[in-house]
């Protein structure tokens, strides 16, 4: 775990992230980084997955393509 302080940036607030976690998060000063809200009401920080797009446009064929089998499989 890290302990993060806010800060005032400007007329805002802000986190600095260390070393350590940019590394985790494979990214840098630039890069971008998006908060997610989990099932358990915590958040997630990640960095943007490139393949992210593609990977949904396929999911979301399968899923038009295999409607019934899913709706079934749904029901167990």
């Amino acid at each position: 775990m890290l302990e993060l302080k806010i800060r005032k940036i400007g007329n805002s607030l802000g986190i600095v992230l260390p070393k350590e976690a940019l590394s985790r998060l494979r990214t840098s000063e630039g890069g971008k980084l998006y908060m997610t809200d989990s099932k358990d009401g915590s958040y997630r920080l990640t960095a943007l997955n490139e393949k992210f797009p593609e990977q949904m446009r396929a999911a979301e064929k399968i899923m038009q393509e295999s409607r019934d089998v899913l709706h079934e499989l749904a029901k167990r």
